[in-house]
């Protein structure tokens, strides 16, 4: 991480050149500026830069589509002013000569667009801020490499595309030496970046990844968690190589984010274990998880894609329930004293961190301001069970979305508005889309 007057001492001795001035869209990717290094110092930093406000009302093609309150033709899509907070500026350490800061998204009078993903988190950190609490989250992504470029997957359709393992190679450091390049680059380049790697290992899916990072402040995980996910690709592309994180790329298993979270007080006290079990705060942190889970799935699974990966009897668990090292709970209590704390199961690798972990403060904290009892943990197998499950598809996910007391309360409407209106256009491009399976299926036979 740089300081601005580090900044200024590289970028007068030559060695940075160049500051990307990003915020976090919607889908949970940097979008912004390349600016010179000396117009960033001179002009950005006191002055903010400005982008287009459909960066936060347009589809995964960056389509403009209607709906959304905020932006639109009839406004004018104007500019919405980005706001660098420096607490995350940092090197690029794969690109030459580079540096990043994030920045918070503003109206040009200064108040926050409250959309914005990482708006949207501040707003539930706010929350908390106020009851002495402070969130620390950590969150394990997944991915698959191919050994195709992403122009070679593009091309093809991504379709029989090469994976750099071909068979399971789970905890198997043949399978992770087969790409060891790439990953020490990832790990090493993160570690440059100001992020504190823990692990890689290898998954189940063919050519299947996970690199975890040690856990941080709420606000803190989401921006490395975007930065490394941008910069996973970056370095894939650099090695010749692709990537991706979406949740289900094929039938067999999918890319997860498993969401880990713990409280401490004010002063870095943890607050959830107490007398070797778990505190009353945490017991009913984890009740409004469940009671709310259901209809916050929406951000937790904000893809057509995200729903693919719920198949029973995998490790995308569905079962609205609680167990203590039970992976087959959508929620798997885990650690012990200052350790104890809970994880979410139910995201994929699409996810937007900011959103998700928004909503898992905002569930916790209508357990907490509802004083909500905590049912006893599930033992055994919660996919042969007759609990609940997560809703498992877009359309379900957004009409209890749509209804939810619990999430207008903790976001207000305008925020749950807008992601509905993300929700509805993504329903309607899969809508009108012809698959593959349609045409293999119907093109001769039906």
């Amino acid at each position: 991480m740089l300081t601005v007057e580090e900044l200024r001492e590289l970028v007068d001795a030559g060695e940075v050149d160049t500051v990307l001035v990003a915020i976090v869209d919607m889908q949970g990717r940097l979008q912004g500026k390349r600016c010179a290094a000396r117009y960033f110092l001179g002009e950005v930093l006191e002055h903010a830069a400005e982008g287009c406000d459909y960066l936060l009302a347009v589809d995964a093609d960056m389509n403009t589509v209607d709906g959304y309150a905020m932006s639109s033709w009839a406004s004018g899509y104007g500019d919405f002013v980005m706001r660098p907070d420096l607490a995350t500026l940092r090197r690029v350490p794969w690109h030459e000569g580079t540096a990043l800061v994030l920045c918070d998204v503003v109206r040009e009078g200064g108040e926050p667009v409250a959309p914005s993903p990482r708006q949207v988190l501040r707003r539930q950190l706010d929350r908390l801020d106020a009851l002495g609490l402070r969130a620390f989250v950590g969150t394990e992504l997944e991915f698959i490499v191919f050994d195709d470029t992403y122009e070679q997957a593009w091309d093809r359709g991504y379709r029989g595309l090469t994976p750099a393992n071909r068979y399971n190679v789970d905890y198997s450091l043949l399978g992770t030496g087969r790409v060891e390049p790439l990953l020490r680059d990832i790990r090493n380049h993160m570690a440059g970046a100001g992020l504190q790697v823990e692990s890689a290992k290898g998954e189940c899916h063919p050519g299947q990844h996970e690199i975890t990072f040690r856990y941080g402040e709420a606000l803190a995980t989401c921006d490395n968690h975007s930065v490394y996910k941008t910069g996973a690709k970056e370095i894939a592309a650099q090695h010749g190589k692709s990537l991706t994180f979406m949740a289900k790329y094929d039938e067999r298993e999918g890319n997860s984010c498993h969401v880990h979270l713990s409280l401490r007080s004010a002063d870095g006290e943890p607050v959830f274990a107490e007398g070797g079990g778990m505190s009353a705060l945490m017991r009913s942190f984890l009740a409004g998880q469940l009671a709310a889970l259901r209809e916050l799935t929406c951000f937790l699974a904000p893809n057509i894609n995200s729903y693919k990966r719920f198949a029973p009897g995998s490790f995308a668990p569905t079962a609205v329930a609680w167990g203590r090292d039970n992976r087959t709970c959508a929620l798997r209590v885990v650690g012990h004293g200052p350790s104890l704390r809970f994880e979410n199961r139910v995201p994929g690798g699409d996810v937007n961190p900011y959103l998700a972990v928004a909503a898992l403060l905002a569930a916790g904290l209508h357990g907490v301001e509802n004083d909500l009892d905590l049912e006893d943990g599930f033992v055994g197998n919660a996919y042969a069970s007759d609990r609940a499950t997560v809703p498992t598809t877009l359309r379900d996910a957004a009409s209890l979305l749509r209804g939810s007391a619990i999430a207008r309360d903790a976001f207000g409407s305008d925020v749950v508005d807008h992601y509905l209106n993300a929700a509805r256009v993504e329903l309607a491009a899969y809508d009108s889309a012809v698959t593959d399976w349609e045409r293999v299926r119907g093109f001769e036979r039906l």
